[in-house]
């Protein structure tokens, strides 16, 4: 009997291999699928063990179709009675078109007509429509006039195995899932790296194939039934007997199997279809996961190879700006630094972006993801001792193109004028660029011997994949330039933020490192928040408060870390009050303050709305204030909407309550269009410090903020 098996594209070569596996004679591949021949047992046996296919199809009639009326000749020249009762039940595949028929919808009721008018004429009786869960399904396909009519043996489509009964947004087919860990050589693999990692597991269907691969679980042994059960033809002893064989087969294959799995993902409600899944596939017991982000990913087993496979988001096919390169980045570095000896696999609708990874692919396949053009990406990393050898050979001066070049000496120049300055005042944080070149809009920071890197989100009417390629020479040209490793680049991407997004984590690394300023030791994180926990533009007001601070009590509001309270401590203020209404960056303050030795009853913390809070306090108890307001938040920690250049009056007069005759307000913004309301607050000395307040690495931006000290008469 000759049949044919249809695969989605991409995966042609590979169901031919696992075609000629199973037996299959005269195997011959197409565009769609592949021919093959064998006896109904085989056909029986691909519908059950095929990882690859979606169907298999008998073919029943091939002929020239232009027109309605020869496709109705062609369809009824088949004997239905053949293949199905009079009272049973239909459903019809309609594929292709010709200038006559034009419409699916159309083709396929023609071909329906047919079967009934046939069976009608014969008996009398006359079969029903069923979409859902027909007798027989039948497939028509007109390719360039000739169509090929088959009976539909899968039934509903085998990438569909019956374990996954809810998915993520995006979920991989189990198929294409099946392709991608043949293409990593999966389960041979497993001899020597008997371990599978999937960091963004979602629901978990790479690791579910994975497992059931391994186990020698037929892909198809959960279904509930397949199209050629209802077929009059259908043998149910060769069908029983295969799936005694498949039953026998997986239970040993269970027993045996002496392969780990493990995924991760951030998301917990996606663990949990992830689990439901494996149970429901019969894999529970060999996968173990955990929530955890990219940037937590280490190696889930110690000392032993593996294979790290996954298909992390890739937005829309030219991406969603670079905001996914931070992603594929982190993936990159971990991979490097923790997966020694390792396979590693990246499967993307945007292979572009698997550049920033910074490894060299061993190899890489076209594969479909329904209408997207998909990459699989192969590495192998190679153990630790052979990536030092290549460190200590000798490196050459990295190749840029002519732009990255100039944003190259652009860097250059600006760590040459900024050296001494630096030098003189033992600045270990400074901004080294700040959009200098229009082509690279990003903030260059430098923390010590790490790197910040800020992209600032690019106008609609930038063209993505531009933007795209400029920062990935700024990720080449940063390590090169500043003779950093390229993991301590960190970068993020710049958007306006609104509500609560400034206290909202980006990520979950928990990686915190001390800097000193002005004697004040301090911590900073680059990688799990917007901000790094301290604003380099308010280095000169910081130490003018740790300046004049002696002897004084201190009030900071919107505290954020409190760097500002550290450096009133180290100035010697007699008490310090930090406000600040996110827990989260309190308990970092507190840190900050006990680093440098102040964790006792004269530093306080107080977790409140700083206006709501202002509102309660009447006593004027403190000689030096500093207030650095955001520019707008709505957060629902607040009471109200926060809009600066609106409320900063009412901001002003309200802390000026607490201040003693004699004492100062140091009030600062970042809003660049910031005009403080001299008339509404004309009972007050104000005097306008902003141009003393910036030192030489923000000179090139002089808007960065605005600072005022403001005094009673």
């Amino acid at each position: 009997m000759k049949f044919f098996a249809t695969c989605p594209k991409g995966l042609e070569t590979l169901l031919l291999d696992e075609l000629t596996g199973f037996g299959a004679e005269s195997v011959k591949s197409t565009a769609t699928g592949a021919e093959f021949s064998g006896d109904l047992a085989l056909a029986y046996f691909v519908c059950l063990w095929s990882r690859l296919a979606n169907r298999v199809l008998l073919p029943l009639a091939e002929a020239p179709v232009e027109t309605a009326e020869q496709l109705y000749d062609a369809v009824k020249s088949v004997d239905w009675l053949d293949h199905m009762e009079a009272s049973g039940s239909l459903s019809v595949a309609f594929t292709g078109r010709t200038e006559s028929i034009n419409h699916t919808h159309f083709g396929a009721l023609k071909v329906k007509d047919a079967i009934v008018d046939q069976i009608r004429e014969k008996t009398g009786e006359r079969p029903s429509v069923d979409r859902d869960n027909p007798d027989l399904k039948i497939h028509a396909h007109i390719y360039r006039g000739r169509l090929n009519l088959s009976l539909d043996l899968s039934g509903e489509s085998l990438h569909r195995r019956g374990y996954r009964t809810q998915a993520g947004a995006a979920p991989l087919k189990e198929n294409l899932a099946a392709a991608i860990l043949m293409r990593c050589q999966w389960p041979q693999l497993a001899d020597e790296r008997p371990v599978v990692f999937d960091p963004m597991c979602g629901s978990g269907t790479l690791l579910i194939e994975a497992a059931m691969m391994s186990a020698d679980i037929a892909p198809g042994i959960y279904r509930e039934r397949f199209g050629f059960e209802g077929w009059k033809q259908h043998q149910p002893d060769i069908w029983s007997r295969l799936k005694e064989e498949a039953e026998v087969r997986r239970a040993k294959g269970l027993e045996q199997s002496s392969v780990r799995f493990f995924g991760g993902d951030q998301d917990p409600r996606m663990l949990s279809i992830a689990r439901s899944n494996a149970e429901r596939a019969g894999v529970e017991a060999l996968i173990e996961l955990k929530q955890a982000s990219v940037e937590q990913m280490t190696c889930p087993v110690a000392d032993q190879g593996g294979l790290m496979v996954t298909n992390p988001p890739y937005g829309e096919r030219l991406g969603e700006g670079s905001e996914l390169m931070f992603l594929y980045r982190q993936l990159g570095d971990a991979l490097k630094q923790d997966f020694a000896g390792w396979k590693a696999a990246i499967f993307t609708g945007n292979p572009d972006l698997c550049q920033v990874v910074g490894l060299k692919a061993d190899k890489s396949y076209r594969l479909n993801n329904g209408p997207i053009d998909s990459r699989l990406f192969l590495y192998t990393l190679y153990e630790k001792a052979a990536v030092t050898e290549t460190h200590e050979q000798p490196s050459t001066p990295a190749e840029f193109s002519e732009t990255a070049q100039m944003f190259a000496n652009r860097l250059k120049k600006n760590l040459k004028a900024l050296k001494k300055w630096q030098k003189q005042n033992d600045i270990e944080c400074y901004r080294l660029y700040d959009a200098d070149i229009p082509e690279y809009s990003v903030a260059v920071d430098i923390y010590k011997d790490w790197v910040h890197v800020q992209e600032y989100a690019a106008p609609a009417s930038i063209d993505k994949v531009k933007a795209f390629e400029r920062l990935k020479d700024v990720l080449a040209v940063i390590p090169s330039v500043l003779e950093v490793e390229p993991r301590k680049v960190v970068l993020k991407q710049r958007k306006r933020q609104s509500g609560s997004d400034q206290y909202e984590k980006q990520a979950s690394v928990g990686r915190f490192f001390e800097v000193t300023e002005h004697n004040c030791r301090l911590r900073v994180n680059l990688h799990d928040y917007l901000d790094t926990g301290l604003f380099l533009d308010h280095r000169p007001v910081r130490q003018k408060i740790q300046k004049i601070s002696q002897g004084k009590d201190f009030l900071n509001l919107f505290c954020y870390t409190a760097s500002a309270s550290v450096h009133a401590g180290v100035g010697g203020a007699k008490t310090t009050t930090s406000v600040d209404m996110s827990a989260t960056y309190l308990q970092w303050a507190m840190k900050n303050l006990a680093l440098n030795g102040f964790n006792d009853k004269h530093h306080r913390f107080i977790q409140s709305d700083c206006i709501v809070w202002l509102k309660k306090q009447r006593k004027p108890e403190f000689d030096l204030i500093f207030m650095d307001p955001p520019t707008f938040s709505n957060s629902k920690r607040m009471q109200d909407v926060l809009d600066v250049q609106r409320d900063h009056v009412e901001l002003i007069r309200l802390a000026m309550r607490l201040l003693r005759k004699d004492g100062v307000l140091i009030f600062s913004n970042n809003y660049r269009k910031f005009k403080l309301d001299y008339d509404l607050l004309s009972g007050f000395d104000i005097k306008d410090i902003s141009t003393s307040t910036i030192d030489p690495d923000f000179k090139r931006n002089s808007k960065i903020h605005t600072c005022f000290e403001i005094r009673w008469p």
